[in-house]
This record gives C-alpha cells, structure tokens and sequence, in this order.
C-alpha cells in the first residue's frame, strides 16, 4: 500500500516507517524541516516536506502522494516542557492535533484516501475516577485540570474529528507512555526522566497511587502498523501489560538504573515542586487496558514491562562495557 506517515521523524514515527518498509508498503514521510528530509530517506521512505499548519501544502503533498492511508504521528513535544503549565508547552502539538488534523483530513477526503490513522494519549484521555484501569468504553475526563484543559480539549478533539470523519475509516490509537529509543525513558544519558529518576529529582508525591501504562515505541509502532493494515475503525488503547502505580513502579526502575529509591513527599510540597498537574499525575492517573487491541489487531506487545526492560538493557549495556571490545572501545573514547 501506499503510505504517508505525518511526523516521520518523532519516536514513533521513525520506527513505524521501517516497519512499514519492512512490509513491503511504498511509504512517504511527511515532515516541516528541509533538514530532515535525508533522515527520512535514511529509513527507506521517501520524504516530502509540509507546514502541517498550511492547509495549501497539505492538500499539495497528499495530492502529490496519493496514499490509500496516512498515519498523523505529529507533535512537537521537547524536553524542556514545564508541565506544570503544559498547555504552555503544548501550544504547537495542540494545533498539531486540531488545525494539522482537520488539514489532514481535508485532503485526505480530497484525494479519496482510504484509512487513516491517528495518535492519541490514553492518560490525559480518560476520567480520573472508579475503576483504575480503563477500557475503550470507560468516559472521558469532562473536567481536566485548568493547566491541561486546551491539551485535554485538543485530545479529544482530533479523537472525534478522526473517528466521525465521512467516507475515511478512522482509527485512533491511544498510546500510553513512551519508553525506549528517542524517548525520555531510555538508558541513554540523554534520556530527561531516567536523569531525573538517578538525581532523585522524580518523587513519589502523596499516595502514588496514580496507575500509569506505558508502551515501548517499538511495540507501539508496530502496533501502528497492523493498525495500518487492518482492523475495525474505532479506538484502541496501545499499552504494555503492566500498568502499575507510581509507588511501585517508580523504585522498580530506580532499582533497574542502579539509582536511589525515590523521595516521597506530601501532596502539599509536591504541589509547591510540581503543581497540581504533577499531583494529580502521581495521585489520580488512571491506567488502560490494551485487551481490545490484542484480540482485535492481532497485537501483541513484545517488551515486558518498563522496569524489566531497563533493567534488561542495563545488564546488556553493563556485559559490553566488560567484554574486550567494550573496553577498548571506552579506552578510546
């Protein structure tokens, strides 16, 4: 099939586009940077470069392309997000999810494309109240906090745009958390959240009873891809097995890095660090459930669960780091 993956260059962008390749599928990567154009040539796509946010260039690339499905993957998320004012941070991934939705959609319907799938964020999705793990059929959070309120709105409003679009079988995958390759929960030294978690600067605040579910972007890609190629329009929450609570999740990977256990902290000085946006992630959070995606796709997710797969790829990090090689290469370094 033909392809075009919008955000080519993001975590799951990347490799979702080798996957694709990997199928055999002739796939285009969408992106707004000259700059990145041989990085997506580098993964076997051809490259196309757009101002999601022009209607005028979208409606010309997809035309150009002529994809029986595009996959919309863009943000614009970087590491120095304050997320205690995320709408702050946001502002650009919003219209990214609004704007850069309706545009894709637009051409999409213009140029008879076929399916067209779409990323969402199952933690800011759903209500922060009953069960602690949370189906596709489970409600919506109808009352966000007011520092995520337009990132909350933008969420769903992409969820709606995609999933009620006319003659386009629209699919949304609800991702959990990012961990591995290009994310903030990595082994690499660049990785924001592992840093954090080794300086002791990622407490567990109040009760850390908040569930978090996360994924590995690999797992997700792929996830992506089935998505790509089959299944029923609708939503899917695209997470690993494991949701847990930040109090028991937190010192397994602090454990798994070789850090200190984390710092607890009342709900009141958490408040004063992390606002009531990190309170509430640490006491109200709600995990999902990825049933509906591995008896519907087909999924199923590769990686165990996130402190396992740390603590894997340290121990394989650690055994290079001792082998001749890895000592020669550190001695050079």
């Amino acid at each position: 099939m033909k392809i075009l993956v919008a955000g080519a260059t993001g975590a799951i962008g990347r490799p979702l586009v080798v996957g694709l390749v990997e199928r055999g599928h002739e796939v285009t990567g969408l992106t707004r940077s000259e700059s990145k154009r041989e990085q997506i040539e580098s993964l076997g796509a051809k490259a196309m470069v757009a101002d999601a946010l022009d209607p005028e260039a979208v409606a010309q690339a997809v035309a150009t392309t002529r994809p029986e499905v595009i996959v919309h993957e863009m943000t614009a998320i970087g590491p120095d997000t304050d997320f205690r004012k995320i709408d702050q941070g946001f502002v650009l991934t919003n219209q990214l999810r609004t704007r850069g939705t309706d545009h894709l959609l637009s051409a999409a319907k213009a140029a008879g494309v076929r399916r067209f799938v779409a990323q969402s964020f199952a933690p800011l999705v759903y209500e922060r109240s009953g069960s602690l793990i949370k189906t596709e059929n489970d409600p919506v959070d109808s009352h966000p906090l007011a520092a995520m309120r337009q990132t909350s709105e933008a969420v769903l409003y992409l969820e709606r745009a995609v999933t009620g679009a006319e003659g386009i079988e629209g699919v949304v995958l609800r991702y959990g958390g990012f961990y591995g390759p290009g994310t903030s929960i990595d082994v690499n030294p660049d990785a924001e959240q592992i840093a954090a978690i080794r300086e002791r600067k990622f407490p567990v605040v109040g009760s850390g009873g908040a569930v978090w579910s996360f994924v590995n972007v690999e797992d997700a890609a792929e996830a992506t891809a089935i998505a790509v190629e089959q299944g029923d329009p609708g939503i899917y929450n695209i997470v690993d097995d494991n949701p847990a609570p930040v109090k028991e999740w937190l010192p397994k990977v602090a454990e798994a890095i070789g850090a200190k256990p984390p710092r607890h902290f009342p709900k009141w000085l958490g408040r004063i660090f992390a606002g009531e946006m990190g309170v509430m992630m640490m006491t109200e959070l709600r995990g999902s459930s990825n049933e509906k995606a591995k008896r519907e796709l087909g999924w199923q997710p590769r990686h165990p669960a996130l402190w396992e797969a740390l603590a894997s790829e340290v121990a394989e990090a650690r055994a290079k780091a001792g082998s001749p090689s890895g000592q020669q290469a550190a001695a050079g370094a």
